[in-house]
């Protein structure tokens, strides 16, 4: 045995250091394990099978043929960054320059972007304006991405809640079963000035959950915010045998306006220590961090430190806070926080801890260890810049690390041939998994920078719902009087009426120009009218 540490534990000390080391340190351990296989296949010859050491040597190669084994067929593990933001309004339009708000600048673009807000003005006209058509702060936030390659997912909104859900346009068709619904709580559960709506999905097969809550302001009602926190936890339900409850989804996040205040200290000591920056002096006042205390489901919710200014509540278009009569003391009422489920004990275990029909569910142990998730929090903070509200916004730059459950879209489609508004074009799709087809799928015309789902330029309808699943190429074509005159950069996009999601994307291609339009002398302004009548009336059907 002496002999085997002597051959393997020099190059075992190697590899251990060199996790840390340089690369040049990386390579000359290689050699050296070169070397070391080299010197046993030498000595092999050497030693009698039946000799002790023999059969160590045949363990110890065993052990590390099958380590090796297992390190190749590990999937690789993938880094998602998301950016989050929640913000009461205050019923403000939205600002013209969303870079602060979005860090568009940083050299680090995030996969995923989430925005919650909170009292989004909603009037009676503009109410009605809005069911119909979006909402001025979906259509900025819509105008700002979608040029960045990011389009809205998904969104809800009830009365001034809004949530909104945007990625890049590579991940779309791994984003499935989106399923978005909301809970009242405001005057006895009739109206929507308070609540939480949520959007629930899959991505790349792991099952996150988004929930934006605006619950009961004043100091006094902490216990009653908590009430209205575990009411929505509790009752909202999805169509989704995997996670019909949030609590059942991998990752929740939790944000919003949750209006928790700062107890006890007077402003004076507020306000000294927010000119100092000892924000950790308030922490213990907090009243969602006292609360956490005796209640379990806050308890199993993670949050950053707070090491950012309350942002509420502050003279408009300032850095002031409250000057009026009222002198609201400050608070950090809008927060952003997580739950990563539960490792679940193995099954057996699982078993005896469980008790009567009602017992609280688990999470999925095999999923746990072959899939597994992890979150990082890189920022939380507060924005200084914008002051159209009483609150200033706070966002967190997440990192999730994940192993992806499958990566390989639903479906590819193609353009077939050259386009243009002079004949009828071709489009070629195929099938490459089983997925729950529907006569209401279609296939969607998008220009390039398109911003969400119903953006589409022209739709055709798919063959029908006997799709084949052997990868069979299936022909459908898009009538010419749809086709855009002009042109320009497009794409295609499958939609699943069943999934209720994008599940293929084809490539980016050139529709051309129409050569008839153009040896007919339209006008440019007359060839603009008909794409955007085009568009129009497509968006209406």
């Amino acid at each position: 045995m002496d002999e085997i540490t002597r051959l393997f534990g020099t190059v075992g000390r190697v590899r251990s250091d060199s996790l840390s080391s340089n690369a040049t340190q990386s390579t000359g351990s290689k050699l050296v394990l070169r070397h070391r296989l080299n010197q046993l296949m030498t000595c092999m010859d050497d030693v009698d099978p039946k000799n002790e050491l023999h059969e160590d040597m045949v363990k110890t190669l065993d052990k590390a043929i099958l380590f090796c084994g297992k390190s190749a067929n590990k999937p690789k593990k993938n880094s998602f960054r998301l950016h989050m933001v929640t913000w009461n309004v205050a019923t403000a339009d939205p600002p013209d320059d969303m870079t602060l708000l979005l860090h568009l600048n940083s050299p680090k673009r995030p996969d995923l972007y989430v925005i919650g807000l909170q009292e989004v003005y909603s009037g009676p006209l503009r109410f009605v304006s809005d069911t119909i058509f979006d909402d001025p702060w979906s259509n900025q936030l819509m105008a700002t991405l979608a040029p960045r390659k990011y389009i809205k997912v998904s969104s809800i909104r009830m009365q001034g809640l809004l949530l909104l859900f945007f990625s890049k346009l590579k991940h779309v068709p791994f984003i499935r079963d989106i399923q978005a619904t909301y809970t009242r709580t405001g005057i006895y559960g009739y109206w929507g000035n308070k609540g939480g709506v949520s959007v629930r999905l899959s991505f790349y097969g792991h099952m996150l959950c988004f929930l934006n809550c605006h619950l009961a302001a004043h100091m006094k009602y902490a216990t009653e915010r908590v009430d209205e926190f575990e009411y929505i936890m509790d009752t909202q339900t999805f169509d989704c045998k995997k996670a019909s409850r949030i609590v059942d989804h991998r990752l929740v996040f939790w944000f919003g306006d949750l209006n928790f205040r700062i107890q006890d200290h007077g402003m004076h000591f507020l306000r000294s220590c927010i000119n100092n920056q000892t924000y950790n002096l308030l922490w213990s006042k907090d009243q969602l961090t006292m609360m956490k205390k005796n209640e379990q489901m806050l308890q199993e919710f993670e949050e950053g430190p707070l090491d950012f200014q309350p942002t509420y509540k502050f003279d408009l278009n300032s850095d002031t806070y409250d000057s009026s009569g009222k002198k609201r003391k400050p608070a950090w009422t809008d927060r952003i926080l997580w739950r990563l489920r539960p490792r679940a004990p193995p099954s057996d275990e699982q078993d005896k801890n469980r008790v009567g029909p009602d017992a609280k569910k688990v999470g999925h142990p095999e999923e746990d260890e072959e899939y597994p998730l992890k979150i990082r929090q890189d920022l939380y903070t507060s924005n200084m810049e914008y002051g159209i509200s009483d609150h200033k916004p706070v966002i967190s730059v997440f990192t999730l690390e994940l192993r992806k459950m499958y990566e390989t879209p639903l479906v590819r489609l193609q353009a077939e041939g050259d386009w243009s508004a002079d004949i009828d074009a071709m489009v070629l799709y195929s099938p490459l998994q089983p997925f729950p087809s529907s006569t209401w799928d279609w296939i969607g015309l998008y220009k390039v920078g398109f911003t969400c789902v119903s953006d589409y330029i022209t739709y055709t309808w798919v063959k029908d719902d006997e799709v084949a699943f052997n990868e069979e190429v299936i022909q459908v074509y898009v009538s010419k009087e749809e086709i855009p005159v002009r042109g320009g950069d497009c794409l295609l996009c499958y939609y699943s009426s069943n999934l209720r999601c994008i599940i293929g994307i084809s490539e980016p291609f050139k529709v051309h120009e129409s050569k008839v339009a153009t040896e007919e002398g339209l006008l440019p302004e007359k060839i603009n009218g008909l794409d955007k009548t085009i568009a129009s009336e497509n968006f209406l059907n």
